[in-house]
């Protein structure tokens, strides 16, 4: 598969690069950011943490303002951030003109539904494609672990649930953490999987959570003045499904901090040490 280099910058002894791809399974070109740190030219296999952006988001918003590359650096974890949807002239978007449906909100799940099934496959993409892609042509080794914020937090969640012995390490900001019961899932999900409710538990972590048959130790942070709180994110319905399931969950109610990247530039240092210790283990 060819990778089309779209920029390259130096950071902190490493480098940043974006890439555009033809990607298989979405039906479309793709772009994605990669930080290598500077391991990445001693000829070390690295371990690499998958970045899961939220709702508008693309690739360049996590590289640009969590502030990660340096601590990245320290560790040597190569980090990579994927596009949020599927993007084109002929991929289907949001049909009320939204911002919370369709482009730039992918979800991270696989659609049944016409037209977006044609498209929006970005959990196979996540978990599939692109490590394979990144595998084939970078320094890096099968050590997987994935992150994300709100959407992406959901995302991260459920493919590594869905995925048991793909990733070593898992943690979430603000994750959307019961979409079968919040207004951004269940329009999502009534439109990408159809009306049967029974389907959306395949893609709800707080469902998955009872089944699972791995118990990586999750890292959840959330802000108590986080707008979305109450009404989208639900992180009290994590921490009841992970206790009546018995799995690790270590959820950090931070006091004063909002759904910004501000909230994640503070914490982010914490998530990659927990990252770290688990592919390293």
């Amino acid at each position: 598969m060819t990778l089309e280099n779209l920029s390259c910058q130096k950071s902190f002894g490493g480098w940043h690069k974006r890439y555009r791809h033809r990607s298989n399974v979405l039906g479309c070109d793709m772009v994605f950011a990669v930080y290598l740190p500077p391991q990445a030219e001693e000829g070390w296999h690295l371990p690499v943490l998958y970045w899961l952006s939220g709702l508008t988001c693309t690739d360049e918003n996590f590289m640009q303002k969590a502030g990660a590359q340096r601590l990245a650096a320290e560790l040597g974890i190569v980090i990579v951030a994927p596009d949020t949807s599927p993007r084109g002239a002929e991929v289907a978007g949001d049909p009320d003109g939204g911002w919370d449906f369709g482009l730039g909100a992918g979800f991270y799940l696989n659609a049944s539904e016409q037209p977006w099934s044609r498209h929006y496959r970005m959990h196979d993409y996540v978990v599939h494609e692109l490590p394979a892609l990144i595998e084939a042509n970078f320094p890096v080794s099968d050590r997987r672990g994935i992150s994300g914020h709100s959407m992406g937090g959901h995302g991260a969640l459920v493919c590594a649930l869905r995925n048991p012995g793909r990733y070593r390490s898992v943690s979430a900001f603000a994750p959307i953490s019961n979409p079968m019961e919040c207004p951004w899932g269940e329009k999502a999900f009534s439109r990408y999987l159809g009306e049967d409710r029974s389907r959306w538990r395949e893609w709800d972590a707080c469902a998955l959570l009872a089944t699972a048959s791995e118990r990586l130790p999750l890292l959840i942070d959330q802000g108590d003045r986080d707008d979305f709180l109450d009404t989208q994110l639900k992180p009290q319905a994590l921490q009841q499904a992970a206790q009546a399931a018995g799995h690790p969950l270590r959820l950090r109610l931070q006091p004063g901090y909002d759904h910004s990247y501000y909230f994640i530039a503070s914490f982010i240092d914490d998530h990659l040490r927990h990252h770290s210790e688990q592919l390293n283990d």
